[in-house]
């Protein structure tokens, strides 16, 4: 279903978002923080569209963040189910049989490789959606001026998968027992938070100073 989310008209958008609305455990705040970075995407790519003919960046370079923020566009799309899928594993790991000594030691070490794998997905959304808010920092500055508000939306929809990415992150992590994992996880979040508000400050203070708000 999800796959012909925007390729099934309202309808496909609106079982979704049911879906989302339920109480079943997916798809959730890793698959919504997906959809946003998605959308973030779609709008760079308006923008950059419209900034061929009005703007102050050349061609060819805004022809190539066409061609890279389309990719990222895909990839976070594939996302919103990967997201899912990978904490379904991790449900999945929970049912195993734990009435034997080796049972419980073999269902332990699946939650343990499950909750390390949802981290994966999270950190996708996290690093592309990173690289739309580099898009989106850029064409705030220099693309077309009608289209400030939708580059500004863009940007905020990435901020938001960003931020969602990092908490989905946080809260699979949070079982994970490998201290070396929980190291390299730490180091990446933080490095991606910075990067954020970096980006975030500097969005903020162009639109403030570029439309009445």
């Amino acid at each position: 279903m999800v796959q012909t989310l925007f390729f099934g008209g309202a309808m496909e958008i609106e079982r979704f978002l049911q879906k989302l609305s339920s109480d079943a455990p997916t798809p959730g705040g890793g698959s919504a923080s997906a959809l946003a970075g998605t959308l973030s995407a779609s709008l760079i790519l308006m923008t950059a569209g419209l900034s061929l003919k009005k703007g102050k960046m050349k061609g060819r370079e805004l022809r190539g963040m066409k061609k890279e923020v389309s990719g990222i566009q895909k990839r976070l799309f594939r996302a919103i189910e990967e997201d899912a899928a990978s904490y379904e594993a991790v449900l999945k790991a929970f049912r195993l049989p734990k009435n034997t000594e080796k049972e419980r030691l073999l269902r332990s070490k699946a939650i343990q490789k499950a909750y390390q794998k949802a981290t994966v997905t999270p950190q996708l959304v996290c690093q592309q959606s990173i690289k739309l808010l580099d898009y989106s920092n850029a064409l705030i500055l220099k693309g077309n001026p009608n289209a400030l508000s939708d580059v500004g939306v863009a940007a905020f929809l990435a901020d938001a998968a960003v931020k969602g990415g990092l908490l989905n992150i946080g809260i699979n992590l949070g079982p994970v027992r490998d201290k070396s994992f929980r190291k390299k996880m730490h180091s990446l979040t933080t490095k991606l938070e910075k990067r954020r508000n970096q980006l975030m400050k500097n969005i903020q203070e162009t639109l403030n100073k570029s439309l009445a708000i």
